[in-house]
């Protein structure tokens, strides 16, 4: 690549990297203090632990990948593919949420079958002893 590929970088990338690296580091905190607040429901724990992991995520890959400086596509497609990691996984904790508890009373065991019984051995009769001289 030439030198005017990287003309929009910013122009002073040492204050760009301390700010995002402050952002980070705040919202680390964030996610410390929320992870000790019960919001309600698991899900809506996990929604605010997600969003936040989201925006943490997104800060990484626009600042230190330098996906903000390249072609936008590349930066939409990036934080795209979060967000529908975001939602897919909303949607099988939604599920999982909502299926019954399993309990011992709803459990269905099959009890094992009994070990199959010795088989007597096989008795011959003895042969007449008239009919061995024959």
């Amino acid at each position: 690549m030439n030198h005017q590929a990287h003309a929009h970088h910013p122009a002073n990338p040492v204050k760009t990297y301390t700010l995002v690296l402050l952002a980070l580091l705040a919202l680390t905190v964030i996610t410390v203090t929320a992870s000790k607040i019960q919001f309600g429901s698991g899900l809506v724990n996990a929604v605010v632990a997600l969003g936040i992991a989201t925006l943490k995520a997104s800060l990484v890959g626009l600042y230190f990948m330098h996906l903000r400086y390249d072609k936008p596509v590349n930066a939409i497609a990036f934080v795209a593919s979060f967000t529908f990691l975001f939602i897919f996984l909303i949607f099988s904790y939604t599920d999982a949420a909502t299926r019954e508890p399993i309990r011992p009373s709803n459990l269905r065991v099959t009890p094992p079958a009994p070990p199959p019984a010795a088989q007597p051995a096989p008795t011959v009769p003895p042969a007449p002893a008239a009919a061995q001289q024959h």
